[in-house]
């Protein structure tokens, strides 16, 4: 596969699509599909330079290396260079600057501010003097960016407003997002503890860790759920639980090493099926 493509995190990259569509369909109006989809680009433009940015700095710092047990990094491995893959971040930085500034002219200029946060938060997270994703904050800044921000953001692109319907599923897609946060750093304990990368794993431990992940799942499942009240078929959200119950219970059991890259990629079928099926219950 091509070192580009691979740098990308193809497995994260749900986290910026689920947002979009969840948040799109909770606006409940006749879709303005040029705004759907400009939405869709910013948000994964905005993952896939996070990703590439996160390599970057990990790289710099040599946190990443040949021998981790995650996906291949593109400066660790020394498949691109430092300032090939920081390029690659900022290139995809402007190109969701540029989409998301002519979507927020058209729609409300303050969508600017929400934009240039999430481009901060982006590289600030691996980057900068004090990186905030190795002081434990990571979780928060996915909740918020890649759940309440991207949800809410949708919906308001399309209706020019928020409803509390919108509120209850961006908490339940922001959860679902940690969760694949969490399952990445509860596979890089030992690694990040040994280069000093203090994640909220790496405080927590590892058994601890375990429990906080199938929090995220089942919160995010039955925050979700709750919209039922609103939307009867978003009970079908549910239906993720099933394709969950593997993961989890790998979790649970001690999963180790290689076996949490294979929980990894089931945690991103969790989500995508969770996603779809909300989307599916809210457009009914």
């Amino acid at each position: 596969m091509n070192r580009w493509i691979i740098g990308t995190r193809p497995r994260t990259l749900s986290a910026a699509v689920i947002p979009v569509i969840v948040g799109t369909a909770a606006a409940d109006v006749e879709i303005i599909w040029w705004r759907a989809i400009a939405a869709f680009l910013v948000a994964l433009f905005l993952q896939i330079a996070t990703n590439f940015s996160n390599d970057y700095s990990d790289g710099k710092r040599g946190v990443d290396s040949e021998e981790r047990l995650g996906p291949v990094r593109l400066v660790g491995s020394g498949l691109a260079k430092p300032y090939e893959v920081k390029r690659a971040a900022f290139l995809f930085f402007a190109l969701a600057a540029i989409v998301g500034a002519i979507l927020s002219l058209i729609v409300n200029p303050w969508l600017l501010l929400l934009g240039l946060a999430s481009i901060a938060a982006g590289w600030f997270y691996t980057g900068g003097v004090r990186p905030y994703g190795y002081r434990g904050f990571g979780e928060i800044s996915v909740f918020v960016f890649f759940g309440l921000g991207a949800t809410l953001g949708s919906c308001y692109v399309q209706s020019g407003e928020l409803n509390g319907l919108s509120f209850l599923v961006s908490v339940s897609v922001g959860l679902m997002s940690c969760a694949l946060l969490e399952i990445n750093n509860l596979r890089d304990i030992a690694g990040d503890k040994n280069s000093g990368k203090l994640t909220l794993a790496v405080l927590l431990g590892d058994r601890r860790t375990r429990i906080l992940y199938v929090f995220f799942i089942d919160a995010s499942l039955i925050i979700g759920s709750l919209a039922v009240f609103t939307k009867p078929w978003t009970v079908l959200i549910m239906i993720a639980g099933i394709v969950a119950f593997p993961a989890v219970k790998s979790v649970l059991d001690g999963a180790t090493g290689t076996e949490l890259i294979v929980v990894l990629k089931q945690t991103s079928k969790v989500q995508i099926t969770a996603g779809v099926f909300l989307t599916l219950g809210l457009a009914i």
